[in-house]
């Protein structure tokens, strides 16, 4: 049994979860998954027991937990350094780090107005100003990167790394919601969300039961 257990939330609505899940998935780190309905009665009685924050997901590798997407992928790096989780070019990534925590921190309104939904297809709740600068900046980094790195493979940084993680659920959204998307970007959004890994979660969410109308509607 893998000493690492991975505790998740709702495959059809957390993207923070999907964030390390697919991370792992990639780099082949073995893992025990633990999901939890965080749509349950007493649901935050029973996340409280594994995560100090009362959030998903959290990372538990015998003695140690790590909560936040973001802090769980810098100890996987520092984990498993021969996996390469950050690109090995100092440049690179500088500017991996740099895209992760602009997406680690901003977005709000593309968070809000397009909540992640991997089973369903729906229209984008309320168009405005704010959103399409959240878009077009997803799409100019995601642009930037696939023109610097292209030669060195098909992801952001040319191999996948926390980076491409971090936006996974971006190219999810764009997805649900018919955002159409042109050149390399759209090309990235399409491989991402193609990916076996992801796919595997998607299916995952399909057998799920519990729905939240605040994220069908």
């Amino acid at each position: 049994m893998p000493n690492l257990v991975l505790v998740i939330g709702n495959k059809a609505y957390s993207s923070w979860s999907l964030r390390p899940w697919l991370l792992m998935k990639q780099a082949g780190i073995a893992f025990e998954e633990l999901r939890l309905s965080l749509y349950a009665k007493d649901a935050r009685k029973t996340l409280l027991l594994h995560s100090p924050t009362g959030r998903v997901p959290v990372l538990r590798d015998a003695g140690i937990t790590i909560w936040d997407s973001l802090a769980i992928s810098e100890y996987l790096a520092e984990k498993y350094p021969r996996m390469q989780l950050w690109p090995a070019d100092v440049a690179a990534r500088a500017h991996a780090r740099a895209i992760s925590a602009e997406m680690h921190s901003g977005f709000m309104t593309l968070r809000h107005q397009m909540p992640m939904n991997v089973r369903r297809k729906l229209p984008v709740r309320a168009k405005s100003a704010e959103l399409d600068a959240d878009i077009a900046r997803v799409e100019s980094i995601w642009n930037e990167c696939r023109s610097r790195y292209s030669a060195a493979g098909p992801y952001l940084f040319g191999g996948f790394c926390i980076a491409d993680a971090m936006y996974a659920p971006v190219a999810s959204r764009l997805h649900t919601y018919g955002v159409p998307l042109g050149g390399a970007a759209g090309q990235y959004a399409m491989t991402i969300q193609a990916l076996p890994a992801m796919q595997e979660w998607i299916a995952g969410a399909r057998t799920e039961t519990e729905v939240n109308p605040q994220y069908e509607a």
